[in-house]
């Protein structure tokens, strides 16, 4: 996973720091990440709610984005897909071997500044590319892979493995996490300056308008008067589906478990219900905003998008006191577990319930408009990339307008 290369300073690199650097009011931004595949979640997500913002807010950044895909390929409208091996039981994601073929695709795109969204080839790809032009590289941090080592490994895998992620991020002219827990394991790990900047959610497209509660009950043959929860993602171990499906059987028949986008690989229980991956960013909203409460079981999540959208949509969210959700959940748009087991779960729902969930539904998504709208992430983003590259463009209109 480690690069050769000594870590990377901007001052050995000659970036400017201001804006009153380069005069070039144009500027060229590549994104690459392998965690980007059809039926992929926050990271996705993420990169094409910047693409449509940039194009709206920032027209004089070309955006590209730098993925694995079945054939090396370009859409026409800024993505280009390198060839990687798809992986086993890997829900589409790819895995690219060849670290010389990326950093060629990288280079040849011309960047001003390249984001990295993993620790992989594409990730070591871009540090190699960035020396080659001599441009900054930004590594964003989606994932925990000391904890995915404990989880899927054993604990005694979490230090080398968190070593070795450390080492790579610490390359990056900058490091962003998508919440200040990530950004604390990354500080703890010796990558100093980690920065986290939580991520945003669009708040139009998932807003409680789009919900039917009534036909998505009669959908699912769900009772009127059962409580219906929802987790949207993928069945990955790390999510803990067993945990909610234990605690929904612990609360009996008054409650109703919905799994969107886990299918086959939710665990089985007459408690729960599993639908295929939803594409329609649209469908999914109109899934979120007819159910009665979101729940997330997963301890170390980065960040976890879903619940952001969850909230925009107006429920209240079931979470633990730990990781990336308990840093955006409180009392106030919630419930927090105290760990993530079914009978402490369990405790939480009812907890939720003997409250006032309507109430606290319309307050996450209050919250939802005023602290996490994408403009607010992204312009901090663009403060971030202006600092590192000294490029007007990736500063407000007015200041383009002006200069």
């Amino acid at each position: 996973m480690t690069d050769t290369r000594s870590d990377r300073t901007l001052s050995s690199r000659g970036f400017s720091s201001s804006l009153t650097g380069p005069t070039d009011d144009g500027a060229r931004l590549v994104d690459t990440t392998m965690l980007y595949a059809p039926r992929s979640g926050g990271v996705r997500r993420y990169l094409s709610s910047k693409r449509a913002w940039f194009a709206a807010n920032r027209p004089a950044v070309r955006h590209t984005l730098v993925v694995p895909g079945a054939r090396d390929s370009y859409d026409g409208r800024g993505r280009v897909s390198i060839y990687a091996a798809p992986l086993p039981f890997g829900a589409g994601y790819r895995w690219p071997m060849v670290k010389a073929a990326w950093m060629e695709r990288l280079i040849r795109q011309r960047p001003d500044i390249i984001e990295a969204g993993d620790p992989y080839t594409p990730g070591l790809a871009a540090l190699r590319a960035g020396d080659a032009l001599g441009v900054p590289v930004v590594g964003f941090c989606h994932t925990d892979l000391g904890r995915l080592a404990a989880l899927h490994i054993g604990e005694w895998a979490e230090k080398p493995v968190q070593k070795r992620w450390a080492a790579v991020y610490r390359q990056f002219d900058q490091a962003v996490a998508p919440s200040r827990f990530i950004a604390g394991r990354l500080i703890e790990a010796g990558v100093q300056n980690a920065i986290g900047l939580p991520l945003g959610v669009d708040t139009e497209l998932f807003k409680p308008s789009r919900g039917d509660r009534d036909a998505l009950r009669r959908r699912l043959g769900v009772s009127p008067d059962e409580r219906l929860l929802v987790f949207a993602g993928r069945p990955a171990r790390e999510k803990k589906l067993e945990v909610l499906v234990g605690a929904v059987e612990r609360l009996g028949h008054t409650y109703k478990l919905l799994f969107v986008g886990a299918g086959g690989g939710a665990p089985v229980s007459d408690r729960a219900i599993a639908l295929d991956y939803v594409r329609d960013p649209v469908e999914l909203a109109g899934v979120l905003a007819s159910c009665d409460a979101f729940v997330h079981a997963n301890d170390s999540e980065a960040f976890g998008l879903v619940v952001l959208e969850a909230m925009a949509c107006g429920l209240p969210i079931v979470g633990v006191a730990a990781g990336g959700v308990g840093e955006t959940v409180d009392d106030e748009v919630g419930q927090l577990a105290a760990r993530s087991e079914p009978a402490a779960f369990a405790e939480a729902i009812e907890a939720l319930f003997a409250r006032d969930p309507a109430a606290i539904g319309a307050a996450a998504r209050r919250r939802a408009v005023e602290r996490h709208g994408w403009d607010v992430v992204f312009r901090q983003l663009c403060g971030i990339y202006a600092g590192l590259t000294g490029l007007r463009a990736f500063g407000p209109l007015a200041a383009l307008r002006d200069h």
